[in-house]
């Protein structure tokens, strides 16, 4: 039986792709890259805001053209079983959850869906980069998140087990570990553990390879913080901190369920910062939730100013079902939404073309990920900066380059 699957959204779904493929290749089933040449067809889908779930239901209505059998995995088959259903009645439904039941599904096999550790089954990871999963699910719901029900409670899996499957992706040729989870600095809180034991038990695996850290919850990294930040000392751990504020201003915190403030937020970046000088900053603001008035949104601008990170992903508050944001009052007009996205992003791109203009004339190590366009190659610095080389260059290869010239979102170099 020939297998196309589609992957979206985050990374916790590409490592649930890793983990149907090794699934797949277990079982003997074969993987195609074209739906035509298919005969069951896979998405694992997204849903966190309401322009991807648009683009999900797209897909589906092509998937549904088809004729073939579908299979709906990830976050809207948990959440939102009905809309699938309304589309394509005879879709099976994959949860996020339980990925380990793909073959299951596949077989027709009576399902009686049991949760599963995920690190316990062998994945196949395609080409350098391996995403996998630490955790399943989060320890609170915050009020305009739709991913916390979507995947549960959460559910840190074993330190012993996530080493044995960074250890099975390095065999496989990867050369990039992205550990991920709904909120990585959660991992370990339910199982007496903490995200800086489990990178210091990940680290003692020789090998030339990178550890890149996903996102973590200000409230949650708190808990640990001298731990995280010991754990982060590795020179294969990318100095790279993912850490969402999402508002500039605490009332707006509040409303969000985020459980932290402004300054316990900047108390971690300064700390960070501290320890590893050259690290690079990511954070993600949501513009218009509701009630947000002109000066708390004035508040976010004058924080990331302060700020002063290396990436900002901006958001437009979007409403999901099943939220507690979903039935707030105070909801902020579209066109000024959009201005103030606008606005933000003006001042953003700014900041980032200025901080990444400062590496030009530099001469750094580049460790090369993926092919780019045009026969160039993409590397990351130890600081996780994405590089750019119009020189075509094996994957996996550390290089010394030197930066020529620098873009909002990359840097641009040249061999030495």
């Amino acid at each position: 039986m020939k297998i196309y699957i589609e992957v979206y959204g985050c990374t916790a779904n590409k490592s649930d792709a890793s983990l149907i493929k090794g699934l797949l290749k277990k079982n003997s089933y074969e993987i195609v890259k074209k739906i035509e040449d298919a005969d069951v067809l896979i998405i694992l889908t997204c849903t966190v805001i309401s322009t991807t779930e648009q683009r999900m239901l797209s897909r589906l209505r092509i998937f549904k053209k088809t004729g073939k059998k579908v299979i709906v995995a990830g976050c809207m088959a948990s959440i939102q079983p009905k809309i699938i259903k309304s589309l394509i009645p005879e879709a099976k439904l994959l949860p996020a959850q339980y990925s380990h039941h793909i073959i299951d599904i596949l077989k027709n096999n009576k399902i009686s869906f049991i949760e599963k550790n995920k690190t316990s089954i062998l994945k196949k990871f395609d080409g350098p980069i391996a995403p996998i999963s630490i955790a399943e699910g989060c320890m609170f719901s915050c009020s305009y998140c739709i991913t916390s029900p979507a995947r549960g409670r959460l559910k840190s899996f074993s330190s012993n087990e996530i080493v044995k499957d960074v250890y099975s992706a390095i065999n496989q040729g990867c050369k990039e570990i992205q550990l991920t989870a709904q909120d990585t600095g959660s991992y370990g809180l339910d199982i007496n553990g903490n995200l800086g034991e489990l990178l210091q038990n990940i680290c003692k695996i020789r090998g030339d390879f990178r550890i890149r850290i996903g996102m973590m919850n200000p409230y949650t990294a708190l808990k640990n913080l001298d731990s995280i930040i010991q754990g982060f000392g590795d020179p294969r751990i990318y100095k790279f901190l993912h850490l969402p504020i999402q508002s500039g201003d605490n009332n707006i915190l509040n409303k969000m369920n985020r459980k932290y403030t402004i300054d316990d937020f900047l108390f971690i970046i300064k700390n960070f910062r501290d320890t590893y000088p050259k690290i690079t900053i990511s954070t993600d603001i949501i513009v218009g939730f509701p009630t947000e008035t002109n000066d708390q949104f004035n508040r976010s601008i004058k924080l990331i100013k302060k700020l002063n990170p290396d990436i900002v992903n901006i958001t437009r508050y979007s409403a999901r079902p099943f939220t507690k944001a979903k039935i707030m009052n105070g909801r902020v007009k579209t066109d000024i939404v959009k201005e103030r996205s606008k606005i933000l992003t003006e001042i953003c791109m700014k900041i980032l073309k200025e901080k990444n203009a400062r590496y030009i004339g530099r001469k750094i190590n580049v460790l090369i990920i993926k092919k780019g366009r045009n026969n160039t190659s993409i590397g990351r610095t130890e600081n996780y900066k994405s590089v750019v080389l119009s020189e075509n260059i094996d994957i996996g290869l550390n290089i010394p380059v030197e930066i020529t010239n620098a873009t909002t979102t990359h840097l641009v170099g040249t061999l030495i």
